[in-house]
């Protein structure tokens, strides 16, 4: 059956059609209308038109009812904007102007958290280094600019205070570098430097200081993962149309927007159905050529808020064709009359089809014409979408597979889309001996104090785990370091990248840091948690030549190394990652 494509409260103005429609039959038609009877302007009288959708193409009377009820469904405008919007109809230039070129925004600003502690402040000097645009997310912004100096992009927040990660901090942001960590210290006390817990060789016994490793390392994880998702974007892409098995829209209400616009009698409406066992919604309706007309199409209410699609690379459909050219249209803009972003794409005949439109495709284009000097596509503010069957491709030109007369297009599902190789959205920080506090048979007095201490230090590497496990879940492609012990010896030791959690050792924070940034360009190292150490032992201090120092490591060998799936626990790969490698 035929759904309303929203429920919207018709004015007063519309009473007289409605009643007038009793006694009409009903049919499949138009969200808007949901009934056969169409109100027509004829001079001194009004008549209904038709009685089914067929007989409405073959009628050359404009549909001035209709009209009205397409402006106000999609944006219920006062008086005055509806008479503005009528008398553009008819005076408003159709004159061709040039187009300009369409190119999507692209950014790479990468947020860094845990910004003042001993890995993240080298995380945030080697992307400076290296011309990255950056962003840190902290605690004390006095401490920051000490730090970091005067000229850091800074936003103040806790992750584990998720009322405090303002949206607005997260705007831009494409990657995410996550070095917050519990504090842990000597019990002994340390210096305001905290040069004992630094040098990360001699032991000392440690206490937690601060927010609980609970607090930090995993509801501190969890509020981070919801604040930038929408922003870096997800594996599997973001499904912004669907339907789910019920049968029930998942997006915004459609509502049909056909040549009745322009004079033309073409009607087309959104119906929720199925294909075999899967729910979807079908673009139908009668599309005519009469009144100089030949273009019918449904498009969405507006997004509310905005969405903001810059972390994708395009929009995929999933549908199934007969072989039409059809376009897709998406507007930046809230009005429901201007400048579409517009891109065509081809249909296979009676076969489901998944169309991956990118960003780069689409052309600023107004009734039919390129615009040249319209502004670039701004894929953060996509304001709605509209899904059109034309006769008209663009500037004069005519669609090659345009054919009057009904047409019906199942769709399952549009959503925003990753292209390949898909590098990290998330490097994160953890920790080597996540998993082994209640591995079995394990010998702890090999192990680190942190894997002994795990209990008295609040279950530190068991939220650390359950931190981990929230990213791998999350379906935001990542990187997952697991360091051994941390000192501040400089980079340049051999290493031994390892997985599944068994190597002990130390390893430089500057060292991190370099694998940190370098592991954000790299698609081997998509999707996979490692352990890293310094192959030199721990009673030998590593020192290098300050006047010649060791040229900075290529890591890509190492990451093509790493396996997917590949934690040190048991649980199978979660799916959002199982064949994406």
């Amino acid at each position: 059956m035929a759904i309303a494509a929203g429920a919207v409260n018709y004015p007063q103005l519309f009473s007289a059609v409605d009643s007038a429609k009793n006694s009409s039959r009903p049919c499949l038609r138009s969200g808007f209308l949901g009934a056969c009877g169409s109100f027509t302007s004829h001079p001194g009288r009004t008549k209904l038109a038709c009685s089914s959708p067929s007989q409405a193409a073959a009628v050359a009377s404009w549909d001035f009812g209709r009209f009205l009820k397409t402006v106000f469904f999609f944006n219920e405008p006062s008086f005055p904007k509806l008479v503005q919007s009528i008398t553009e109809r008819f005076t408003k230039s159709r004159e061709a102007v040039p187009m300009a070129a369409s190119k999507a925004k692209n950014g790479d600003l990468v947020l860094v958290t845990g910004a003042t502690g001993g890995v993240g402040k080298r995380v945030v000097d080697v992307l400076r280094k290296k011309g990255i645009p950056v962003r840190v997310l902290v605690r004390n912004t006095e401490k920051a600019r000490t730090l970091l100096g005067p000229d850091t992009d800074i936003v103040t927040g806790d992750v584990t205070k998720k009322a405090t990660l303002l949206p607005h901090y997260f705007h831009g942001v494409k990657k995410v570098i996550s070095a917050a960590s519990v504090i842990v210290g000597p019990k002994e006390g340390d210096t305001p430097d905290r040069q004992k817990y630094s040098q990360g060789i001699k032991f000392f016994m440690p206490e937690i200081k601060g927010d609980p490793p609970e607090a930090v390392e995993y509801q501190g994880m969890k509020n981070l993962i919801d604040a930038v998702k929408d922003h870096v974007g997800l594996l599997q892409g973001r499904l912004l149309i669907g339907f789910y098995e019920n049968g029930i829209p998942f997006g915004p209400a459609w509502g049909s927007l056909d040549d009745v616009v322009m004079g033309g009698v073409s009607e087309s409406f959104l119906q929720v159905g199925r294909e075999g066992d899967e729910p979807v919604g079908i673009f139908r309706g009668v599309v005519s050529t009469a009144n100089n007309g030949g273009f019918a199409s449904i498009r969405t209410k507006n997004f509310d808020p905005v969405l903001d699609l810059s972390a994708y690379d395009g929009l995929e459909l999933r549908l199934k064709g007969n072989g039409q050219r059809l376009k897709l249209i998406v507007r930046v803009s809230k009005d429901w009359d201007g400048t579409g972003y517009t891109a065509s794409f081809d249909t296979q005949k009676n076969s489901w089809t998944q169309v991956r439109v990118p960003f780069s495709s689409f052309v600023p284009v107004f009734r039919a014409r390129t615009v040249q000097d319209a502004p670039p596509f701004d894929v953060s503010s996509i304001a709605s979408l509209q899904l059109m069957y034309s006769k008209f491709e663009y500037d004069g030109r005519l669609n090659p597979t345009f054919e009057p007369g009904s047409f019906a297009i199942p769709i399952a599902s549009i959503k925003a889309y990753l292209s390949e190789p898909v590098t990290p959205r998330l490097v994160h920080v953890s920790s080597a001996g996540v998993t082994r506090p209640d591995r079995p048979g394990l010998d702890l007095s090999k192990q680190p104090p942190a894997v002994r201490l795990n209990k008295e230090l609040g279950d530190i590497l068991t939220y650390k785990l359950k931190g981990e496990d929230l990213i791998r879940e999350s379906g935001v492609p990542f990187t997952i370091v697991r360091p051994c012990a941390l000192t501040e010896e400089p980079a340049g030791a051999e290493l031994q990248f390892d997985q599944g959690d068994n190597i002990t050792g130390k390893i430089s924070r500057e060292e991190v840091a370099r694998i940190c940034v370098a592991a954000l360009e790299s698609p081997a190292a998509c999707n996979v948690t490692f352990e890293v150490k310094s192959t030199v032992p721990f009673s030998e201090p590593f020192s290098i030549d300050p006047s010649n120092p060791p040229a900075e490591k290529n890591y890509e060998e190492n990451f093509k190394n790493l396996k997917q799936g590949i934690t040190g626990k048991t649980e199978p790969v979660p799916e959002a990652y199982a064949a994406s490698k």
